[in-house]
């Protein structure tokens, strides 16, 4: 090779290597993949949450929430996985968005105007109030002027600390902590028992949690409305976001938005103030020693404990003596023929009592019709394990005589009033019946099954004294 070609092969590889270096600087900007484009290529879409009642949590038959049925919904819509990305501190969720570590954030956040600098922010889905909550007793707090003098703790990063924030500019004297290691539950805990005065809140989430905190309530709500909305990351690319715009207005005109909305945010008929005190001290006091009885025996009778364990309260308090005028005994109070077609020997004893009353409820359970689905199942099997099989029939045909359907565990549930009535009862095979109990019996063991799974699916903080 010549001078003169040696001298044209060097230029050539200096510039081929100048090429490979200024590539990626080249191909950085819009040739790279669209936020929607590398959620199909990856196969799924990163929701980034906190774990809650108000978002996601694993409840009695798997991942459920808010925001994760609609956010499985929307991955669903794109034709991809959902994964779940749980922060530990609600503050965490930024970051993390932030550093693309996730596709989007789906927890219960309302949509500021400091938030929307930062992020993008898809379509609202949800309009809330925020709520000034107080402890039950002590003097009413009237507006934001009163919370001077008090101690308030909130949430750090979160839209109810820019509510503070802002109120400060008219009332300076206004004080409070900003917490990153405490969740809503901590909170309501706190203000219950007496270890803060005033946190706030949004209004879903009280409607969620408020049953479980009964020494808790509303002092006043804030002015305007809050609207929720999942945040994406910043920057021009908006592929993802208009893809979520066309999954909500779909989801909002098919009726399935407010369907999800109703399912987790409409308020539940609920215990009352003394019932719930009762449970909550029982939980403390009673459970503890019982906990492995009900878990083990569950286990073996392929049921849930917690369900098992709402029956027993329900039928005892959890007392391993119970026992009634009418003769029934023991925490899961079988009367004695019950337990002898059982074949326990002794009632009063706590694994007996509890094996035997698993044992009769499946059997109650596996009597009711087949094609009937759970939840509604279990439900109809509770309601005979109160007034008896028969009565439960009874329900079912006066149900379908009504036009409802007898294998809807809401539409029989509406007619179990009228078992009491003469005009129906006198009609029916099996006669009288108290059928008004029998839907509070079911009820209230729901309310129970609800707290236990809720308590038993997160890290809950029913037995902390204080933050």
């Amino acid at each position: 090779m010549n001078k003169l070609s040696k001298q044209k092969f060097s230029r050539g590889i200096k510039l081929v290597l100048a090429g490979i270096v200024l590539l990626p600087f080249l191909y950085s900007g819009s040739d790279q993949p669209s936020q929607l484009e590398q959620v199909m290529q990856r196969g799924s879409l990163i929701m980034l949450t906190r774990n809650g009642a108000s978002s996601y949590y694993l409840g009695s038959e798997g991942p459920t929430g808010p925001e994760y049925v609609l956010a499985k919904e929307f991955s669903d819509y794109l034709g991809v996985g959902l994964e779940i990305s749980v922060a530990g501190e609600f503050n965490q969720l930024f970051g993390l968005l932030a550093s693309h570590q996730g596709d989007m954030i789906a927890a219960n956040l309302t949509r500021t105007p400091g938030r929307e600098l930062a992020f993008n922010f898809g379509p609202d889905y949800l309009e809330t109030s925020t709520l000034v909550i107080y402890r039950r007793g002590q003097p009413r707090p009237q507006a934001l002027a009163d919370l001077q003098n008090l101690k308030t703790m909130v949430i750090a990063g979160s839209s109810y600390e820019e509510a503070l924030l802002e109120a400060k500019r008219q009332y300076p004297e206004l004080e409070w902590e900003s917490r990153g290691d405490v969740g809503i539950e901590d909170l309501l805990l706190a203000v219950s028992d007496g270890v803060i005065d005033i946190t706030l809140i949004d209004s879903s989430i009280y409607q969620q949690h408020s049953n479980y905190y009964p020494r808790a309530a509303t002092a006043f709500s804030l002015p305007g409305a809050v609207p929720h909305a999942w945040a994406f990351p910043p920057g021009s690319d908006d592929s993802l976001v208009q893809r979520a715009k066309a999954f909500m207005r779909q989801a909002r005109d098919s009726g399935r938005l407010q369907a999800i909305n109703d399912r987790f945010h409409a308020p539940r008929q609920s215990l009352d103030r003394t019932g719930m005190f009762q449970f909550l001290e029982q939980v403390r006091e009673r459970l503890p020693p019982l906990l492995t009885l009900f878990q083990q025996i569950a286990a073996d009778q392929d049921m849930d404990w917690r369900l098992l364990a709402a029956i027993a309260y329900q039928e005892s308090h959890w007392k391993p003596d119970a026992s009634s005028y009418t003769g029934v005994r023991g925490i899961m109070m079988l009367t004695r023929r019950t337990a002898n077609q059982l074949g326990l020997t002794d009632r009063l004893d706590p694994e007996q009592s509890i094996e035997g009353g698993a044992r009769y409820f499946l059997q109650l359970r596996k009597r009711v019709p087949t094609r009937i689905e759970e939840p509604d199942r279990s439900w109809m099997a509770l309601a005979a394990y109160n007034m008896g099989m028969s009565h439960l029939e009874d329900a079912r045909i006066l149900t379908q005589q009504q036009g409802g359907n007898p294998d809807l565990w809401k539409d029989v549930n509406e007619n179990l009033d009228l078992l009491s009535q003469e005009k129906w009862y006198h009609e029916l095979r099996y006669g009288y019946a108290r059928g008004f109990e029998a839907k509070q019996y079911v009820e209230n063991i729901r309310s129970y099954f609800d707290i236990l799974v809720w308590m038993d699916t997160r890290d809950h903080p029913l037995l902390l004294t204080e933050l």
